[in-house]
Protein backbone atom coordinates (compact mmCIF):
# COMPACT_ATOMS: atom_id res chain seq x y z
CA UNK A 1 0.00 0.00 0.00
CA UNK A 2 1.60 3.13 -0.79
CA UNK A 3 0.72 6.91 0.39
CA UNK A 4 -0.04 7.69 -3.36
CA UNK A 5 -3.04 5.33 -3.47
CA UNK A 6 -4.72 7.13 0.20
CA UNK A 7 -4.39 10.89 -1.26
CA UNK A 8 -5.66 9.40 -4.63
CA UNK A 9 -8.96 7.93 -2.49
CA UNK A 10 -9.06 11.35 -0.64
CA UNK A 11 -9.24 13.07 -3.73
CA UNK A 12 -12.00 10.92 -5.16
CA UNK A 13 -14.01 11.42 -2.25
CA UNK A 14 -13.76 15.10 -1.84
CA UNK A 15 -14.15 16.04 -5.66
CA UNK A 16 -17.31 12.85 -5.64
CA UNK A 17 -15.71 12.96 -9.39
CA UNK A 18 -12.87 10.63 -11.25
CA UNK A 19 -12.24 12.93 -13.43
CA UNK A 20 -12.05 15.84 -11.36
CA UNK A 21 -9.98 14.06 -8.57
CA UNK A 22 -7.12 13.13 -11.19
CA UNK A 23 -7.16 16.78 -12.05
CA UNK A 24 -6.59 17.47 -8.46
CA UNK A 25 -4.00 15.15 -8.35
CA UNK A 26 -2.11 16.39 -11.37
CA UNK A 27 -2.26 12.37 -12.80
CA UNK A 28 -4.45 11.15 -15.81
CA UNK A 29 -8.14 9.59 -15.00
CA UNK A 30 -6.85 5.67 -15.57
CA UNK A 31 -3.50 6.23 -13.58
CA UNK A 32 -5.62 7.24 -10.54
CA UNK A 33 -8.30 4.28 -11.30
CA UNK A 34 -5.78 1.59 -11.22
CA UNK A 35 -4.28 2.85 -8.06
CA UNK A 36 -7.48 2.30 -6.30
CA UNK A 37 -8.41 -0.92 -7.76
CA UNK A 38 -4.98 -1.79 -6.59
CA UNK A 39 -5.86 -0.69 -3.31
CA UNK A 40 -8.56 -2.10 -3.34
CA UNK A 41 -6.56 -6.06 -4.12
CA UNK A 42 -4.05 -5.10 -1.38
CA UNK A 43 -6.79 -4.75 1.15
CA UNK A 44 -9.14 -7.53 -0.13
CA UNK A 45 -12.05 -5.09 -0.13
CA UNK A 46 -14.27 -2.93 -2.24
CA UNK A 47 -13.59 0.16 -1.55
CA UNK A 48 -15.70 2.78 -4.78
CA UNK A 49 -19.24 1.47 -5.53
CA UNK A 50 -18.86 1.83 -9.45
CA UNK A 51 -21.82 2.21 -12.14
CA UNK A 52 -21.50 4.46 -14.80
CA UNK A 53 -19.93 7.01 -13.06
CA UNK A 54 -19.13 7.78 -9.14
CA UNK A 55 -21.49 6.21 -6.68
CA UNK A 56 -19.60 6.71 -3.49
CA UNK A 57 -17.49 4.33 -1.21
CA UNK A 58 -18.24 1.40 0.23
CA UNK A 59 -18.48 0.77 4.16
CA UNK A 60 -15.72 -0.92 3.87
CA UNK A 61 -14.57 1.78 1.77
CA UNK A 62 -15.46 4.71 4.48
CA UNK A 63 -13.35 2.62 6.96
CA UNK A 64 -10.47 3.00 4.66
CA UNK A 65 -11.09 6.67 3.74
CA UNK A 66 -10.53 7.51 7.80
CA UNK A 67 -7.76 5.80 7.80
CA UNK A 68 -5.95 7.14 4.82
CA UNK A 69 -7.14 11.04 6.38
CA UNK A 70 -5.26 9.77 9.96
CA UNK A 71 -2.09 7.80 8.22
CA UNK A 72 -1.73 10.53 6.05
CA UNK A 73 -2.00 13.34 8.75
CA UNK A 74 0.55 11.64 10.79
CA UNK A 75 2.78 11.73 7.57
CA UNK A 76 2.12 15.59 7.78
CA UNK A 77 2.94 15.33 11.36
CA UNK A 78 6.47 13.73 10.84
CA UNK A 79 7.56 16.20 7.92
CA UNK A 80 6.40 19.16 10.82
CA UNK A 81 8.24 17.36 13.53
CA UNK A 82 11.57 16.90 11.72
CA UNK A 83 11.36 20.47 10.10
CA UNK A 84 11.33 21.88 14.11
CA UNK A 85 14.58 19.82 14.88
CA UNK A 86 16.13 20.83 12.30
CA UNK A 87 15.78 24.53 13.07
CA UNK A 88 12.38 26.08 11.71
CA UNK A 89 9.23 25.09 10.98
CA UNK A 90 8.18 24.10 7.34
CA UNK A 91 4.98 23.69 5.80
CA UNK A 92 1.48 25.25 5.73
CA UNK A 93 -0.44 25.43 8.63
CA UNK A 94 -4.36 24.98 7.17
CA UNK A 95 -6.39 27.15 9.38
CA UNK A 96 -10.39 27.49 8.87
CA UNK A 97 -12.37 30.07 10.17
CA UNK A 98 -15.52 30.83 10.31
CA UNK A 99 -16.63 34.29 7.91
CA UNK A 100 -17.34 36.52 11.23
CA UNK A 101 -14.25 35.68 12.52
CA UNK A 102 -11.95 36.33 9.51
CA UNK A 103 -11.28 39.92 10.11
CA UNK A 104 -9.22 39.36 13.49
CA UNK A 105 -7.58 36.23 12.10
CA UNK A 106 -4.36 38.78 11.92
CA UNK A 107 -4.07 38.74 15.33
CA UNK A 108 -2.95 35.23 15.44
CA UNK A 109 -1.26 34.81 11.56
CA UNK A 110 1.01 37.51 11.81
CA UNK A 111 2.92 37.02 14.66
CA UNK A 112 2.89 32.94 13.98
CA UNK A 113 4.87 34.41 10.40
CA UNK A 114 6.89 36.44 12.33
CA UNK A 115 7.73 33.57 14.41
CA UNK A 116 8.41 30.76 11.96
CA UNK A 117 9.23 32.18 9.04
CA UNK A 118 9.88 29.12 6.87
CA UNK A 119 6.24 28.06 7.80
CA UNK A 120 3.09 29.61 5.64
CA UNK A 121 -0.99 29.43 6.57
CA UNK A 122 -3.38 28.85 4.20
CA UNK A 123 -6.91 30.31 5.30
CA UNK A 124 -9.96 28.96 4.44
CA UNK A 125 -13.35 30.85 5.02
CA UNK A 126 -15.57 27.88 6.23
CA UNK A 127 -19.26 27.47 7.88
CA UNK A 128 -19.13 25.60 11.74
CA UNK A 129 -20.21 22.59 10.07
CA UNK A 130 -17.60 22.52 7.47
CA UNK A 131 -15.13 23.21 10.10
CA UNK A 132 -16.25 20.52 12.40
CA UNK A 133 -15.65 18.10 9.03
CA UNK A 134 -12.64 19.04 8.23
CA UNK A 135 -10.90 18.62 11.85
CA UNK A 136 -12.19 15.14 11.84
CA UNK A 137 -10.81 14.82 8.62
CA UNK A 138 -7.71 15.93 8.98
CA UNK A 139 -7.88 18.15 6.30
CA UNK A 140 -7.56 21.36 8.89
CA UNK A 141 -4.63 21.31 11.83
CA UNK A 142 -6.82 24.39 13.49
CA UNK A 143 -9.88 26.32 13.46
CA UNK A 144 -11.29 29.59 15.07
CA UNK A 145 -15.01 29.22 15.50
CA UNK A 146 -17.80 29.17 17.98
CA UNK A 147 -16.57 27.80 21.01
CA UNK A 148 -19.91 26.37 22.00
CA UNK A 149 -20.75 24.64 18.45
CA UNK A 150 -22.73 21.51 19.78
CA UNK A 151 -21.02 19.60 16.78
CA UNK A 152 -17.67 20.44 18.07
CA UNK A 153 -15.84 16.97 19.65
CA UNK A 154 -12.58 15.62 21.01
CA UNK A 155 -11.49 19.04 20.01
CA UNK A 156 -9.18 20.98 22.25
CA UNK A 157 -10.32 24.71 22.70
CA UNK A 158 -8.54 28.03 23.38
CA UNK A 159 -10.56 30.75 24.02
CA UNK A 160 -9.95 34.22 22.19
CA UNK A 161 -12.34 36.78 22.45
CA UNK A 162 -16.56 37.09 23.06
CA UNK A 163 -18.18 38.77 19.93
CA UNK A 164 -19.35 42.25 21.67
CA UNK A 165 -22.07 43.97 19.00
CA UNK A 166 -22.14 47.77 18.98
CA UNK A 167 -24.20 50.30 16.48
CA UNK A 168 -22.87 51.58 13.27
CA UNK A 169 -24.76 54.34 12.28
CA UNK A 170 -24.36 57.75 10.29
CA UNK A 171 -23.15 60.55 12.42
CA UNK A 172 -26.33 62.92 10.78
CA UNK A 173 -28.51 59.46 11.82
CA UNK A 174 -31.54 59.60 14.33
CA UNK A 175 -29.15 57.99 16.90
CA UNK A 176 -25.69 59.90 15.69
CA UNK A 177 -25.43 61.64 18.80
CA UNK A 178 -26.26 59.09 20.87
CA UNK A 179 -24.72 58.07 24.18
CA UNK A 180 -26.17 54.53 24.17
CA UNK A 181 -29.33 52.81 22.29
CA UNK A 182 -31.92 50.39 22.78
CA UNK A 183 -32.00 47.49 20.48
CA UNK A 184 -35.46 48.08 19.80
CA UNK A 185 -34.49 52.02 18.77
CA UNK A 186 -31.84 50.03 16.47
CA UNK A 187 -34.46 48.00 14.55
CA UNK A 188 -36.29 51.30 13.39
CA UNK A 189 -33.23 52.44 11.54
CA UNK A 190 -32.53 51.58 7.85
CA UNK A 191 -30.54 48.24 8.44
CA UNK A 192 -27.83 46.50 6.90
CA UNK A 193 -27.20 43.22 8.09
CA UNK A 194 -25.47 39.35 7.25
CA UNK A 195 -27.94 36.55 6.34
CA UNK A 196 -30.19 34.94 8.53
CA UNK A 197 -28.31 31.86 7.28
CA UNK A 198 -25.32 33.14 9.24
CA UNK A 199 -24.86 32.87 13.21
CA UNK A 200 -24.11 35.85 13.89
CA UNK A 201 -27.40 37.25 12.11
CA UNK A 202 -28.92 35.06 14.54
CA UNK A 203 -27.56 35.88 17.67
CA UNK A 204 -28.35 39.62 16.86
CA UNK A 205 -31.76 38.49 16.13
CA UNK A 206 -32.54 37.29 19.27
CA UNK A 207 -30.97 40.25 21.06
CA UNK A 208 -33.45 42.57 18.77
CA UNK A 209 -36.49 39.90 20.23
CA UNK A 210 -35.17 40.59 23.95
CA UNK A 211 -36.21 44.07 23.76
CA UNK A 212 -39.53 43.17 22.05
CA UNK A 213 -38.06 44.28 18.81
CA UNK A 214 -37.70 42.77 15.23
CA UNK A 215 -35.00 43.52 12.74
CA UNK A 216 -36.18 44.18 8.83
CA UNK A 217 -32.82 45.02 7.24
CA UNK A 218 -33.28 46.28 3.27
CA UNK A 219 -29.77 44.84 2.48
CA UNK A 220 -28.35 41.52 3.81
CA UNK A 221 -25.09 39.80 3.14
CA UNK A 222 -23.04 36.71 3.19
CA UNK A 223 -19.58 38.04 3.80
CA UNK A 224 -18.84 40.83 6.39
CA UNK A 225 -17.05 43.02 3.62
CA UNK A 226 -20.59 42.81 1.43
CA UNK A 227 -21.85 44.37 4.53
CA UNK A 228 -18.97 47.19 4.94
CA UNK A 229 -19.18 48.30 1.54
CA UNK A 230 -22.71 49.53 1.74
CA UNK A 231 -21.97 51.73 4.99
CA UNK A 232 -19.59 54.73 3.76
CA UNK A 233 -23.16 55.85 1.39
CA UNK A 234 -24.32 57.33 5.41
CA UNK A 235 -27.45 55.79 4.59
CA UNK A 236 -27.54 52.62 6.51
CA UNK A 237 -26.74 51.43 10.23
CA UNK A 238 -25.54 47.94 10.92
CA UNK A 239 -25.14 45.95 14.11
CA UNK A 240 -21.56 44.89 14.23
CA UNK A 241 -19.25 42.71 16.44
CA UNK A 242 -16.23 44.69 17.96
CA UNK A 243 -13.75 42.10 16.03
CA UNK A 244 -14.48 43.92 13.20
CA UNK A 245 -13.14 46.77 13.69
CA UNK A 246 -9.69 45.95 13.74
CA UNK A 247 -10.25 45.01 10.26
CA UNK A 248 -12.78 47.48 8.82
CA UNK A 249 -12.46 50.22 11.14
CA UNK A 250 -15.51 52.88 11.15
CA UNK A 251 -16.13 54.73 7.88
CA UNK A 252 -16.04 58.06 7.60
CA UNK A 253 -19.13 59.65 8.62
CA UNK A 254 -20.58 57.06 11.38
CA UNK A 255 -20.05 56.18 14.76
CA UNK A 256 -20.43 53.35 17.65
CA UNK A 257 -23.05 53.87 19.64
CA UNK A 258 -23.30 51.39 22.56
CA UNK A 259 -26.38 49.42 22.87
CA UNK A 260 -27.97 48.75 25.97
CA UNK A 261 -29.13 45.33 27.45
CA UNK A 262 -27.48 41.74 25.64
CA UNK A 263 -24.79 43.32 24.17
CA UNK A 264 -22.21 40.36 24.81
CA UNK A 265 -22.60 36.91 22.20
CA UNK A 266 -21.01 34.06 22.26
CA UNK A 267 -17.09 32.94 22.66
CA UNK A 268 -14.68 32.65 19.63
CA UNK A 269 -11.79 31.21 20.19
CA UNK A 270 -9.23 28.56 18.74
CA UNK A 271 -9.45 24.51 17.98
CA UNK A 272 -7.95 21.99 17.08
CA UNK A 273 -7.96 18.13 17.07
CA UNK A 274 -6.92 16.16 19.80
CA UNK A 275 -4.26 14.38 17.83
CA UNK A 276 -1.57 11.71 19.29
CA UNK A 277 1.17 13.38 18.11
CA UNK A 278 -0.37 16.58 18.18
CA UNK A 279 -0.19 19.07 15.00
CA UNK A 280 3.58 20.74 15.25
CA UNK A 281 2.23 23.79 13.15
CA UNK A 282 -0.96 23.73 15.50
CA UNK A 283 0.98 23.55 19.00
CA UNK A 284 3.14 26.51 17.29
CA UNK A 285 -0.37 28.81 16.51
CA UNK A 286 -1.78 27.99 20.12
CA UNK A 287 1.57 29.23 21.78
CA UNK A 288 1.28 32.36 19.48
CA UNK A 289 -2.27 32.31 20.70
CA UNK A 290 -1.33 32.24 24.26
CA UNK A 291 0.50 35.42 23.82
CA UNK A 292 -1.42 37.40 21.47
CA UNK A 293 -4.18 38.15 24.03
CA UNK A 294 -6.47 38.73 21.28
CA UNK A 295 -9.29 39.89 24.08
CA UNK A 296 -7.57 42.61 25.36
CA UNK A 297 -6.68 44.14 22.03
CA UNK A 298 -10.39 44.51 20.56
CA UNK A 299 -11.26 45.35 23.54
CA UNK A 300 -8.80 48.13 23.66
CA UNK A 301 -9.72 48.51 20.32
CA UNK A 302 -13.24 49.55 20.86
CA UNK A 303 -12.68 51.85 23.83
CA UNK A 304 -10.91 54.02 21.14
CA UNK A 305 -13.40 54.24 19.50
CA UNK A 306 -16.01 54.34 22.16
CA UNK A 307 -13.44 57.53 23.32
CA UNK A 308 -13.06 59.62 19.83
CA UNK A 309 -17.43 59.36 19.91
CA UNK A 310 -17.63 60.44 23.19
Amino acid sequence: MLLRQLEYLVALARERHFARAAAACFVSQPSLSAAIRRLEHELDVPIVRRGRRYEGLTPEGEVVLAWAHRILAERDALHQELSALRGGLTGTLRLGIVPTALPAASLLTTPFCERHPGARVGLESLSSAEITQGLAEFELDAAMTYLDDEELRHVRRFPLYEERYVLLTPVTGPLGAATTARWAHAAALPLCLLSPRMRNRRIIDECFAADGAQATPAIESDSVAGLYAHLPSGRWSSVISHAWLHMFGVPEGMRVVPLEGPAHGPRVGLVMARDDPPSVLAEALLTVAREARVRDALDALLHTYLGERG
